[in-house]
């Protein structure tokens, strides 16, 4: 039976969106027992079509606070693009003191060609890196798992991606993105620089979640022409006697780039630094098809929380048409469930609804093919909504 309707999505600052205790109507299980959560997110919906797939993502996650009676407050904050106009700068004060104090944090997108032309250090963009130092965030963890009704629209045949589920954990807070940046009419330079520290808290993250997975971490670098990737390596390769269960092996990222597209079922886990890291993620979304699918996470110290988003950019192109995909969003959602709140079975609700709706045919244009149903952003996230609420919560 569908929930009641959902509390309205505001676009005020101070926004407090509250999920609602479990609908007395709904179905629970006879004997199962739910915890209930209160939890705070702070919302950074950013520019671009980034309200448009925040706003989906949180309309699930009302719907999941009500069917297993959870508690989500949404206080939502100006950040990019968007804090530039408003209050001058894209990471306001009031937005880094609201995600100090929130649980988690969910953004949609950042940045747009009307903020190009600012000074170096001043656009959008620079909100985020500004964001990852001021939070302690130092890990980037992006799954790549290809949907399998979607395998189709991926651009390798279904033999060569086979069966292909990885994970990349990128570094966050060093190398040549936080390094010195020099730059006069004639000459330029950028610093990229790391220590023994900051490879080993990242490197341990990667090596638990091969661990936990399938016990295969492969390291890429650049050992053989880079310094700091020639500590990059003999750091990880010292880190592996820790962890005897766990095989490692290394790639130079030119190799890496390559194996991704040529057999990307041999990956478990991807260890790698911010810059290469931040170009192989990208790659690799591409085998799901659409950069619109791919979650992420960024974390860092215990006491700080972490930060969810899609990978995607802000497609000012497409913004206010209702035809951005909402998955990306979606994902980074019943990520956060899981990773932040531990909430598995709420998580996998909502994703076993989206698997509905893909294979009852429906779509957004950028994952449409032969045979399926284009629907508009809004109400392809309304198809997901309708089989959340029709499903019986589990506990």
């Amino acid at each position: 039976m569908p929930l009641g309707p959902t509390p309205k999505w505001t676009r005020a600052r101070d926004s407090l969106l509250t999920g609602g205790l479990q609908d007395p109507m709904r179905y629970v299980p006879e004997g199962s027992l739910m915890t209930a959560l209160r939890k705070t997110i702070a919302l950074l919906p950013g520019d671009g079509i980034g309200p448009e797939v925040t706003h989906a993502a949180v309309s699930l996650l009302n719907d999941c606070a009500s069917a297993f009676g959870h508690q989500f407050a949404f206080r939502e904050y100006p950040f990019g693009g968007n804090a530039i106009d408003a209050c001058g700068a894209p990471l306001p004060a009031e937005t880094l003191a609201g995600c100090r104090a929130a649980d988690a944090i969910l953004l949609g997108a950042v940045g747009g060609p009307r903020w190009e032309s600012l000074q170096f250090g001043t656009r959008p963009e620079a909100g985020l890196l500004s964001l990852r130092q001021e939070l302690g965030l130092y890990i980037n963890l992006r799954p790549i798992h290809p949907h399998p009704v979607l395998r189709n629209i991926s651009p390798l045949r279904r033999e060569r991606l086979g069966d292909c589920d990885f994970e990349i954990v990128r570094e966050l807070a060093g190398d040549i993105y936080f390094g010195e940046h020099k730059i006069n009419a004639q000459k330029a330079s950028d610093l990229a620089e790391y220590s023994v520290f900051e490879i080993e808290r990242v490197a341990r993250y990667a090596f638990e979640r091969a661990r936990a997975r399938h016990g295969h971490l492969t390291s890429v670098d650049k050992a053989n022409v880079l310094a700091s990737s020639t500590l990059w390596r003999d750091t990880v390769t010292a880190l592996a006697r820790e962890y005897p269960g766990v095989l490692l092996d290394h790639q130079y990222v030119d190799n890496a780039a390559m194996q991704i597209l040529l057999r990307p079922t041999q990956f478990d886990v991807i260890l790698t630094s911010n810059m290469f890291g931040d170009i192989l993620s990208d790659e690799a979304a591409a085998l799901a098809g659409s950069i619109g699918l791919v979650p992420s996470l960024s974390r860092g110290r215990p006491d700080a929380p972490a930060l969810y988003e899609p990978i995607h950019g802000s497609a000012p192109t497409i913004a206010g048409k209702n035809m951005a995909c909402p998955l990306g969003a979606i994902f980074s959602a019943t990520l956060m469930l899981r990773e932040s709140f531990g909430l598995e079975t709420e998580s996998q609700s909502i994703e076993d609804a989206v698997d509905r709706v893909l294979e009852q045919g429906y779509r957004t244009a950028d994952i449409a093919e032969p045979g399926t149903r284009t629907l508009g952003s809004s109400e392809f996230t309304e198809k997901i909504r309708t089989q959340l609420q029709a499903a019986p919560a589990r506990a």
